[in-house]
């Protein structure tokens, strides 16, 4: 399997400062010999009475691990997190359930507690039956081989050419909280809930039916908003833990959605959330230019999700951005054929500031030079007025080069 040995030009400098979360210990360690010579099992162990919500692939084809996440998420509770890179432990058939089953035990007992309380993802090859027993070993080892957070996101990665995290502080009750996140996802990234996996983490008591409905909308304009490749895995998790440990310095839980703290909370959720997502689509195999696709003047916020889209996943437009090549005439097409509704003598479209495209027409303030200039930034805003109603949409994503042809080319070679 070929790995991606240089760093994304659009990674950020140096990976994020994030505040240790009272109640979460992370480690890290390899599976045999690991990935590529790196510790590819992150765990992490939660104190009794942590909280999960989590949204999943939607994918008909899930792995066993969304499987098993998906029954556990229904309980609410969460005392371990295990995930493993390499091997997606997808489409192996009751091999990928016995694994789930044999690596949820082992942590179960080594926390003493219930294998519902057991999380668990893989990350990697799909198709190549994942052995349980080198999993269980390293398992078993980690909690000698303490981690922080850029330890944990290097564990997770696989054609990732950077650790992703991303964190927020804020006061509740005039007492200092925490969120720490970490994400890793580079390619196969249309989340429908790309291979997307995250793991959030705050000391914030909450009750689990907040969280989960705070989870849901926050995730709605995050991971649910963004496109590298436009394919779906078997595989894409975000959970989002909360052990309530703040709520011994002061800081009353979270039961209601009417209590006005809840706002806060998903204003840093929320932020957190975008930034890993954003930090995926920076990392989107052989990406060299960010795109953000705004939609505006639709029927609908569904119809401006279904065009932002459209576009976004054009080859054509992603090649062009590829090449800095101003060519709106595939913004065009892409608005055309996603089927929803369009006023084509009434279409606008700008490329960051430029108006290029007005009432059917080119600009008449249009000029190659300076189009051609800004297709030079490593972001790419694309705005489209439909001019048929009020929904908006924004999508993000990025460029297609010839590095995304060699990373999966021979992806398992």
């Amino acid at each position: 399997m070929a790995e991606v040995s240089s760093v994304s030009p659009l990674a950020p400098k140096e990976f994020p400062s994030l505040s240790q979360i009272d109640g979460v210990e992370l480690f890290s360690a390899p599976i045999g010999e690991g990935y590529h010579g790196r510790n590819n099992l992150f765990f992490a162990r939660f104190i009794e009475g942590t909280c999960v919500a989590g949204v999943l692939t939607k994918s008909k084809c899930p792995s066993a691990p969304i499987d098993w996440c998906r029954e556990n998420l229904g309980y609410g509770l969460a005392r371990g997190l295990v995930v493993n890179a390499g091997n997606a432990n997808a489409f192996v058939g009751n091999v990928g359930a016995l694994t789930v089953q044999h690596t949820a035990v082992a942590a179960a007992k080594m926390l003493g507690c219930s294998t519902s309380e057991i999380f668990i993802s893989s990350t990697g090859v799909i198709g190549e039956p994942l052995d349980h027993e080198p999993l269980v070993d390293a398992l078993k080892k980690a909690p000698q081989l303490p981690a922080d957070f850029e330890a944990a996101a290097n564990a997770i990665r696989t054609t990732d050419t950077f650790a992703k995290g991303a964190g927020a502080q804020f006061d509740l009750d005039g007492v200092s909280v925490s969120i720490s996140g970490i994400a890793k996802g580079s390619g196969m990234i249309a989340p429908d809930m790309a291979t997307m996996l995250s793991y959030v983490f705050t000391d914030v008591p909450i009750s689990v039916e907040i969280l989960r409905t705070l989870l849901k909308d926050a995730n709605a304009f995050s991971f649910n908003a963004i496109t590298v490749d436009s394919d779906t895995s078997t595989s894409d998790t975000c959970l989002v833990f909360a052990t309530g440990a703040a709520k011994a310095r002061g800081v009353e839980p979270i039961v209601s959605p009417e209590d006005p703290r809840c706002a806060d909370f998903k204003q840093a959720l929320s932020a957190v959330l975008k930034d890993l997502a954003l930090q995926i689509i920076r990392d989107g195999e052989g990406a060299t230019k960010m795109m953000v696709v705004k939609v505006s003047g639709a029927v609908s916020d569904l119809s401006a999700d279904i065009v932002a889209r459209s576009i976004a996943n054009s080859p054509l437009v992603k090649t062009a951005l590829a090449g800095e090549d101003a060519n709106w005439g595939r913004v065009v097409a892409a608005i055309g054929k996603a089927g929803e509704p369009a006023e084509r003598d009434k279409l606008q479209i700008r490329f960051g500031d430029l108006l290029v495209a007005k009432n059917g027409f080119r600009s008449a303030a249009y000029t190659e030079e300076d189009a051609s200039q800004y297709m030079k930034s490593d972001e790419i805003q694309i705005s489209v007025d439909l001019g048929v109603g009020d929904g908006n949409a924004t999508i993000y994503g990025c460029d297609l080069t010839h590095g995304y042809i060699s990373i999966n080319g021979d992806y398992r070679s």
